[in-house]
């Protein structure tokens, strides 16, 4: 992270990679601690901390915030009213505010894949992203959307496609290229939390190499974003974590090492591709402007995104 003294709203926004109508909205709601200098507002390193801290202990509680309340996905509660687009990545946050302007009320939910899937199947949420890979046919998403949703037809769309890989400290030390330097004893980790597309991706790969997580120096540790794994490299707290290439420009003192293109796609139940919803929706992400809005972002392919690549 950033050791600048004070931070600007469109830097926040980039380092939890959101928008900064969603700063506003947790500035408004007192989630993050801000302060001004004449008419700008401005944050410390540790007021993005502590709202990262904040928020982490909140999804280990199974809970997810949405942006007019908190509300459990895993339990028996009603889904409240709105248009629920769960996943954590910047392109999420964009895509609810386009819903906003069309007069739906999309609320977010910050889980990960497997979790989001799982929601689907409850009707919790309406659409979810998922970016898991599956060792067994080198595909992503199709195999986890059969098994964690079963019995319901279900439409899958492409939105983008990322870069993952391996965050390292400047140098890169350790000397790490790939999966294999995580077997090794001189190595210590920081995980993503179970479920993330991040975690899937680690996870295979040690099945494949034969490596049990449980031999590995920090693999109990779970962080729940991105942005905090690499903070934790940046710090010297681990040498090694895994995540996507975006997140590696933003934050010091850290190297990425690619190892996947991955697609991260959004899933529905089919039954509602008809709705206004859903085709405001398509509308949306097969538009110029939206498209536009990610086209000179790096770490982010736009080049078939609202193309529908399976239904199940």
């Amino acid at each position: 992270m950033s050791t600048k003294a004070a931070l600007s709203t469109q830097e926040v926004a980039d380092l939890l990679q959101v928008s900064k109508s969603t700063i506003y909205d947790l500035i408004r709601r007192g989630e993050i601690n801000s302060y001004k200098v004449g008419r700008k507002v401005r944050f410390t390193e540790e007021d993005v901390k502590e709202y990262i801290s904040k928020s982490k202990e909140s999804q280990n509680a199974k809970k997810t915030s949405v942006l007019d309340g908190t509300f459990s996905l895993m339990g028996n509660e009603k889904k409240p009213d709105g248009f629920i687009i769960c996943g954590q990545d910047l392109i999420l946050d964009v895509l609810s505010n386009y819903m906003r302007l069309h007069n739906i009320p999309a609320l977010r939910a910050y889980i990960g894949s497997y979790d989001g899937l799982i929601s689907l199947y409850r009707n919790k949420v309406n659409v979810t992203a998922s970016h898991m890979w599956d060792s067994d046919t080198d595909t992503y998403n199709v195999p986890y959307v059969r098994r964690l949703i079963p019995g319901i037809p279900a439409v899958i769309i492409h939105l983008t496609c990322r870069m993952q890989g391996l965050y390292v400290a400047k140098g890169n030390p350790k000397n790490i290229s790939g999966w294999d330097d995580f077997k090794r004893d001189d190595i210590i980790m920081v995980n993503r939390e179970q479920g993330a597309g991040s975690r899937v991706l680690l996870d295979e790969n040690l099945k494949l190499l034969g490596i049990f997580g449980s031999t590995i120096k920090g693999y109990n540790r779970e962080i729940s974003s991105h942005l905090a794994v690499a903070s934790a490299v940046s710090r010297g707290e681990a040498d090694v974590a895994v995540g996507n290439e975006k997140i590696a420009c933003q934050v010091d003192n850290i190297d990425f090492i690619a190892m996947k293109k991955e697609r991260y796609d959004l899933v529905l139940r089919k039954e509602d591709m008809n709705t206004f919803e859903i085709q405001t929706l398509l509308k949306i992400i097969r538009s110029d402007a939206f498209r536009n809005e990610f086209g000179n972002i790096g770490g982010y392919d736009t080049k078939d995104m609202g193309r529908i690549i399976a239904e199940t």
